[in-house]
C-alpha cells in the first residue's frame, strides 16, 4: 500500500487527490490524531513524532509512505530520508508535500513574488523560502503563519461568521509585506476548507493554490518514473483509515476533508 500520514485530518484533502488522479492503488491513511497539533511543535518533537508513525506503516508493508502534512515535511522529511532509511531499508521512500509545490510554484507568478500562509511550525522551518531559493533563487518568498486556521476547520467553525475575522486578517497581513504578490501558497493541507473565505478577501488577480492536486501530479510522475516502486504496489483500489485516537471521533470529521464516509481503526501506537 502507499502510506499517507498526517499529524490529524489534514492529509485527507491531499489522499482525496491521490484517488480522483490514481484510484487504482491501494492506501493507508494514518492519522496521529491523539498527538496534535504538529504545527506549534519543536522540530525534535515533530521529528520523533513523525518518524514513529512512518516506521509503524513501513511495519505494516507500506513501502512509499508521503507526509502529507506540510509541518511534517518541512521538519522531519530531510532528516527521516538522509539519516533513517539508509538504517531502515534503502529500498524504503518517503516523499512530502513541500517539495512538489515549490517545483511548480514559479509557472502560476509573473512578478516573482510569493505568498506562504501555513502554520506556526511550517513558517518558521523556512522550508518554502529554503526549497524557492534552490529552485528559482529570483523568486521572494513573503509567509504569514494562521494559528487560528486550524482549530477553526477541526471544530466544524469555519464556515461560521467568526471565522471570516481570522482569515481576513492573515490575508491582509500577508498581502501588506508585498503589494506585488500574485500568488498565495496554502501550505496546509486543512486551508481548501476555508477556500471559500479565502476566495473572499483575496484580491482578484492573485493565484490561490492549493497542494493536493499538485501532489497527486507529483506522485503519480514519481511511480511512472521509477517502475521499481511502482511494481512493488498493491492495484486493488483499497483504501485504510486508521488513527491514534478515537475512530467514532475520527470518522465525524474525517468526512469534511475526503468527501465521503469513511470507516477507521484505531491503533495503539503508544501507551
Amino acid at each position: 500500500m502507499i502510506g499517507v500520514f498526517d499529524s490529524g485530518y489534514g492529509g485527507l484533502t491531499v489522499l482525496k487527490e491521490f484517488v480522483k488522479l490514481m484510484p487504482e492503488y491501494d492506501y493507508c491513511y494514518f492519522g496521529d490524531n491523539a498527538r496534535i497539533p504538529y504545527g506549534s511543535r519543536s522540530f525534535e518533537m515533530v521529528y520523533r513524532y513523525t518518524l514513529e508513525c512512518v516506521q509503524y506503516l513501513f511495519s505494516e508493508g507500506c513501502r512509499l509512505v508521503i507526509l502529507a502534512c506540510n509541518t511534517a515535511s518541512s521538519k522531519a522529511l530531510r532528516t527521516i530520508q538522509q539519516c533513517d532509511l539508509p538504517l531502515l531499508d534503502p529500498g524504503l521512500r518517503v516523499l512530502g508535500v513541500v517539495r512538489p509545490v515549490t517545483e511548480t510554484i514559479g509557472q502560476y507568478s509573473q512578478t516573482g513574488c510569493i505568498g506562504v500562509l501555513g502554520t506556526a511550525g511550517t513558517v518558521q522551518s523556512r522550508s518554502y523560502p529554503i526549497e524557492m531559493a534552490k529552485l528559482n533563487p529570483h523568486i521572494r518568498v513573503f509567509q504569514e503563519a494562521c494559528p487560528m486556521w486550524v482549530p477553526l476547520v477541526e471544530n466544524n467553525e469555519h464556515q461560521k461568521e467568526g471565522a471570516d475575522y481570522f482569515v481576513r486578517k492573515h490575508i491582509d497581513n500577508l498581502l501588506r509585506q508585498s503589494p506585488d504578490i500574485d500568488v498565495m501558497v496554502l501550505a496546509c493541507t486543512h486551508y481548501p476548507l476555508l477556500i471559500g473565505k479565502i476566495s473572499k478577501y483575496t484580491p482578484s488577480g492573485i493565484h490561490i493554490l492549493s497542494q493536493g492536486t499538485i501532489v497527486a501530479e507529483s506522485l503519480s510522475d514519481y511511480l511512472r518514473h521509477h517502475p521499481e516502486m511502482d511494481c512493488q504496489l498493491g492495484k486493488n483500489g483499497i483504501r485504510i483509515f486508521q488513527t491514534t485516537d478515537s475512530p467514532e471521533l475520527f470518522d465525524r470529521y474525517a468526512s469534511l476533508f475526503f468527501g465521503e464516509e469513511v470507516r477507521s481503526e484505531k491503533v495503539p501506537l503508544y501507551n
